[in-house]
């Protein structure tokens, strides 16, 4: 086949799928943002990104911001298919950012997959869960009913689609839960495994050990959708209990999902001035964004991984840290209830149970001596389950094959 992948931020989750069609034979392209320079393991084309203009105010500006993107990303198809004369037997596109909204008019014969990550909805997911950052007004409620539009129009058009995860695809409502498959992107379990040799180093020159104390945190970016502020404020208590702790986080000073604080330039600044004199600053390491590498061998060093999320899109980082032999603390929502049982491959506790986070880390960082059972169990899951090589990628090649003309 020819086969048209369709991403902003490409690869992201066609890094392992895209190169695997290719190796079999079929003819790859992908197209994304021009100013998108992450590598490539396929040939890419770009189309021009949107300018910078003032949208429309309130309900309509997702919308209007994405179909315009759409739209964008339709002219480049058609310079394809009109310059070059590639017409693609499948397109697999990314709906979050309106992309594929308008690739049926340009390509009408060819079939047409999205990969629908979430469904924004108004009751049971991230609005209004945390009442301390977000609202469950009427307000944040209808903006929440207008920003899903281009997401359920883009399932709608599409042939079928795919959802990483039976929470994620659970979102979408049954009319549409039908058409979706799940397939988790997968996990390398070659390279994310346990390592007892593994080393970090930190900014002053000093390597952590696997073995010592060490609390690790890891979010895209530092902030309330990942529980942020609750890790923040379990660490006077925990570093009081644990003296010897080394805390490290990974993340950027930006939001990913949700807003900025509005008294501070940021969700780690406004942490670090309401617990100003609670902690001790020459244990707590702040990574900012760190090279994969870097990353991975602060999964193996870790004595305990906190992971918290809202009810949102699981991240890689919490089935990564599975991998990895990480004994993981998580919140219990139901993303993490998915993949992790509480006593079995790791520790649950309430997202807004500040105590019981508190206790948990700290009974970890002391030595759980349940700690070898719930890692080999947590590893087992993902080895069994979502290992790439073996699992994943094998059934995502033979779903997209499975629509060949």
């Amino acid at each position: 086949m020819k086969i048209l992948f369709v991403h902003q931020n490409f690869p992201g989750q066609f890094l392992h799928l895209a190169p695997a069609l290719a190796a079999r034979g079929h003819e790859v392209l992908a197209l994304t943002d021009e100013k998108n320079q992450r590598p490539s393991p396929v040939n890419v084309v770009r189309y021009k990104a949107p300018p910078e203009t003032k949208m429309p105010p309130m309900l309509g500006r997702t919308y209007c911001e994405h179909t315009d993107r759409g739209w964008l990303a339709a002219r480049g198809c058609r310079a394809l298919r009109d310059k070059h004369n590639f017409r693609p037997d499948l397109i697999f596109g990314h709906s979050g950012w309106g992309e594929t909204l308008f690739l049926r008019e340009i390509f009408p014969d060819a079939k047409l997959l999205v990969y629908a990550e979430l469904l924004y909805r108004t009751r049971g997911q991230d609005v209004g869960f945390d009442p301390e950052v977000g609202s469950d007004s009427d307000e944040a409620r209808a903006g929440t009913v207008a920003r899903s539009a281009h997401l359920i129009q883009g399932l709608v058009q599409a042939d079928a689609g795919l959802s990483p995860t039976e929470y994620q695809a659970s979102s979408f409502p049954p009319e549409l839960r039908q058409k979706l498959t799940v397939i988790h992107d997968g996990i390398d379990t070659e390279k994310v495994r346990p390592n007892p040799q593994a080393e970090f180093l930190l900014p002053d020159g000093r390597k952590l050990h696997a073995g010592q104390e060490i609390l690790t945190y890891v979010s895209r970016s530092l902030e309330p959708y990942r529980g942020f502020h609750r890790f923040m404020r379990a660490l006077p208590g925990v570093m009081r209990a644990r003296p010897d702790a080394q805390v490290v986080l990974v993340g950027g000073d930006g939001v990913s999902y949700g807003a900025k604080p509005k008294d501070a330039e940021s969700w780690k600044a406004k942490m670090l001035a309401e617990l100003d004199g609670q902690l001790d600053l020459s244990r707590i390491h702040f990574m900012g964004r760190v090279p994969y590498p870097q990353y991975l061998s602060l999964l193996q060093v870790s004595r305990v991984h906190c992971y918290l999320t809202y009810p949102f899109v699981l991240s890689w980082s919490m089935t990564e840290a599975m991998a990895a032999g990480c004994y993981i603390v998580g919140s219990d929502t139901e993303p993490v209830r998915e993949l992790l049982r509480d006593g079995e491959t790791g520790r649950l506790v309430p997202f807004f149970d500040q105590p019981a986070l508190e206790a948990a880390l700290i009974k970890g960082l002391a030595g759980d001596p349940e700690r070898e059972r719930i890692t080999q169990a947590a590893r087992k899951v993902i080895v069994d389950g979502y290992d790439l090589k073996t699992g994943t990628l094998p059934r995502l090649i033979d779903w997209v094959e499975s629509f060949a003309p």
